[in-house]
């Protein structure tokens, strides 16, 4: 299973459905810019955007499957009253009223596109996200503008600050093999889920091995300035009970790799150095490459940490 939002959780969903048929993600409920926050703020529903592109990234591969994963991704364009929304975000509104559930909202979705596994919420309800900027006397409120914050972001916390994790979501971190946090936004999409009390417990409990995936590169606002080790403090400093079994992150976004090598090292975790990036210039990653990385960690036990990098690179701790 996979925790996360936006295009990083995309990514590694689409990277996922290659590795084993029975993926769940667990998206993050806190969006409230675009399309997304107009449907929140008018209909008072979750946030549907995450949800609409985890459900795209699972979507059936025949020719059913991708045309719906097309449909959902469509925006309406012109300057009328639906230009900006995303065809998926005005399904799953739609099918929220009508059932009064999101869970079976979301699985009536997934039906409908013939999904490899199931989109689950965090919580049932939207939450609102707050961050501790450096420099600021008072919390930054809300995911966009913690998203574009100028300043150093040091840790954000959730409004209301216990929500009610979604009980599908909690047994399906119990029930997990593994559980892969990131890539993501840090604070806005890979945090916010240690933050929900009861989730936080089960990360902490689970049976499952936890693979954190690392970003490409700092985010402008968010992480700013942040070194790959200095992502990792930040989940300890949040979740500092959360066991990390493996660490995953792109060799040439690392450089010299011993610092991160000794914190994963010193966090009881395995680190894997493998080429995820897509190669085009932007900082996201390839769902093939990360495919192939994911089916390394997580379907052996023999895991060479770099297989062209340095000897200190190929040592297990």
């Amino acid at each position: 299973m996979a925790l996360g939002g936006g295009h990083g959780l995309a990514a590694s969903l689409q990277a996922l459905r290659h590795v084993t048929p029975h993926v769940t993600a667990v998206v993050t409920v806190a969006d409230d810019g675009g399309s997304s926050g107009r449907l929140r703020e008018e209909l008072g529903i979750l946030p549907p955007g995450d949800l609409r592109m985890a459900l795209a990234a699972l979507a059936g591969r025949d020719d059913w499957g991708r045309t719906w994963e097309g449909l959902l991704q469509h925006r309406f364009g012109g300057d009328g009253p639906l230009a900006g929304h995303a065809v998926g975000n005005l399904l799953i509104a739609g099918l929220i009223e009508r059932t009064g559930d999101p869970v079976a909202a979301l699985d009536l979705a997934g039906q409908l596109v013939g999904a490899v596994g199931r989109v689950l919420p965090m919580c049932r309800s939207a939450l609102e996200i707050c961050a501790d900027v450096e420099g600021l006397a008072e919390q930054v409120a809300g995911q966009v503008a913690v998203a574009t914050t100028t300043g150093r972001v040091t840790a954000v916390h959730l409004r209301p600050s216990d929500p009610a994790a979604c009980e599908e979501s909690l047994a399906a971190v119990r029930d997990a093999d593994w559980v892969v946090l990131g890539p993501g936004s840090w604070f806005t999409s890979v945090l916010p889920h240690l933050l929900v009390p009861a989730l936080r417990e089960a990360l902490g409990t689970t049976r499952a091995r936890v693979l954190v995936c690392l970003n490409l590169a700092a985010q402008a606002g968010e992480t700013t300035g942040f070194s790959p080790e200095e992502h990792l403090e930040v989940l300890r400093a949040h979740a500092p009970e959360l066991r990390l079994d493996a660490v995953l992150a792109d060799r040439d976004a690392v450089g010299d790799p011993r610092g991160l090598m000794a914190f994963a090292d010193a966090a009881g975790a395995h680190l894997v150095l493998a080429p995820v990036a897509r190669g085009d210039g932007t900082p996201r990653h390839s769902p093939d490459r990360l495919a192939v990385a994911y089916r390394r960690v997580l379907t052996t036990n023999d895991h060479p940490l770099d297989s062209s990098s340095t000897p200190e690179a190929q040592a297990w701790r």
